[in-house]
């Protein structure tokens, strides 16, 4: 069986032969989590879908809270996925070589001070930093105070990048600067990657150098 949100779902259409489907929509979390532990305790093997890794802002998490807190005695196996940051970086080049950090700019479930505080606290560090759920239609001001707030602690020609519906036929990969970033089109599809003090483009490539090549 499987279950998940249906954007996602469609995505596998061709790995799913004969097993029973369940999806919601947006904000659906809840519910697909339940349905599947549900149907799992009815002893169905069930697949419970994520995009990226289930486990990187994905389902694995609620999925064992709530078998937790529900009473669901389950066998889980979370399968490894390749996340966001990670399939923008191989589009871009290398730009998380070095140590890196990544941030939810979505409010919806975390205070936006806790954020503020978070995003503050990678600019200090100079860490490369991928910015998940950058934008949507009600929510414009975090993006545009992550902006700030990294510009606060680092150069605006800093190398930057937006990646747009990775994997699809949509996909679209932006290179330009810290200062430029918000001029780009970014929306809950993108991924938003911002170097750090020594990321560079080498050759039309983001590249944060580890330190190996010292010529």
């Amino acid at each position: 069986m499987v279950v998940g949100y249906h954007l996602y779902v469609e995505h596998i259409r061709d790995l799913i032969d004969s097993q029973r489907v369940i999806t919601s929509g947006m904000m659906g979390e809840e519910q697909r989590c339940r349905a599947a532990l549900e149907q799992a305790q009815d002893g169905h093997t069930v697949a419970l879908i994520s995009s990226g890794d289930a486990g990187m802002y994905g389902m694995a998490g609620l999925a064992m809270e709530m078998a937790a807190a529900e009473g669901f005695a389950l066998e889980m196996e979370v399968v490894p996925g390749v996340t966001a940051a990670c399939s923008a970086a191989a589009l871009l080049g290398a730009p998380l070589m070095l140590d890196s950090a990544t941030i939810s700019l979505s409010d919806l479930l975390i205070p936006w001070e806790t954020i503020v505080r978070r995003l503050r606290a990678v600019a200090e560090a100079d860490l490369v930093v991928a910015l998940y759920n950058p934008r949507s239609r009600k929510r414009i001001h975090q993006l545009e105070d992550a902006v700030a707030i990294l510009s606060a602690r680092r150069s605006g020609a800093t190398p930057a990048a937006v990646v747009t519906a990775i994997g699809t036929s949509d996909e679209r990969v932006v290179l330009c600067t810290l200062a430029t970033l918000l001029e780009q089109e970014i929306t809950m599809r993108s991924i938003v990657i911002v170097g750090n003090s020594t990321t560079c483009v080498i050759d039309g490539r983001m590249v944060t150098p580890r330190g190996y090549y010292n010529r």
